[in-house]
């Protein structure tokens, strides 16, 4: 009885640690970016939308500034990213090529251009 006990914990634990490493391994290196929105006076523009895709130009999403003009996108896959920002009829350029590294949070701001 103590023997079928002990391969029973045995074979549970041999599954258990099978199961955790097949899930870390399809995991995706992940980091952040954010950033601020500054009007073209230089000052942050709240409730600014803020656009990222890829580099390539897919998966596209947005999000809206804080009140202090302030803005993340959190857990994106490493890579390179296309942010651009849009308020009250006025667009920033593209920043291009914006580099998220696993683990790490990469600062962008965006200034919106005069109208």
């Amino acid at each position: 009885m103590k023997a079928l006990l002990i391969r029973f914990v045995c074979s549970a634990l041999f599954a258990a640690v099978l199961i955790l490493s097949a899930g870390a391994q399809g995991r995706e290196p992940v980091g952040n970016i954010s950033g601020t929105v500054l009007n073209a006076h230089g000052k942050p523009v709240a409730d600014s939308t803020v656009f990222i895709q890829t580099a390539d130009g897919l998966h596209p999403h947005a999000t809206r500034t804080d009140r202090e003009g302030r803005f993340e996108f959190v857990r994106y896959e490493t890579g390179q990213y296309d942010l651009r920002a849009y308020a009250n009829g006025a667009f920033s350029d593209w920043d291009r090529n914006v580099v998220i590294r696993s683990k790490k949070t990469t600062e962008v701001t965006l200034h919106l251009e005069a109208q």
